[in-house]
């Protein structure tokens, strides 16, 4: 399981023009689900959003959750940050969940969050989705669940 989380001021997911979710000060996290991936993935990948410190507290430093900062988090399914681009110049995507596997982690994931008592909204798992945000920082961090979180 793999997730780039951007710190930011606003972030919203439209389809066909119209936005299906949106934040204001929050995490925009894009989350790709490997195949091997497990349940147990899922929530300590979450755990970890929930609990990293990424925000600015009193004295400038990042050093509150995103809960601590009182923002929330939208989770988009991105399967391309499975990518293997080791070899030739079109990306691989083998790495990558079958949707019927992804989806079922993707939502126990964004359960994990929810309970944590996180606000969290999500695009619409598998579509084809116009991002928007504002990186505040700019704060973006790589998790990666085969680096042992």
């Amino acid at each position: 399981m793999r997730a780039v989380l951007q710190r930011v001021a606003a972030a919203t997911v439209r389809m066909d023009g119209d936005p299906v979710a949106e934040i204001g000060c929050g995490l925009l996290v894009y989350l790709g689900v490997a195949g091997a991936d497990t349940p147990a993935a899922a929530e300590h990948l979450a755990r970890k959003v929930g609990e990293l410190r990424l925000f600015p507290g009193e004295g400038g430093r990042m050093d509150r959750s995103v809960g601590e900062a009182g923002g929330a988090v939208l989770v988009v399914s991105q399967f391309t940050l499975l990518a293997d681009c080791r070899k030739g110049r079109r990306p691989d995507f083998a790495g990558a969940a079958a949707g019927a596997v992804a989806e079922p982690l993707y939502r126990r994931f964004i359960a994990a969050l929810q309970e944590r008592g996180l606000p969290v909204v999500t695009g619409v798992f598998g579509a084809d989705m116009a991002v928007e945000s504002v990186n505040d920082g700019p704060v973006t961090v790589l998790l990666d669940s085969e680096r042992r979180l």
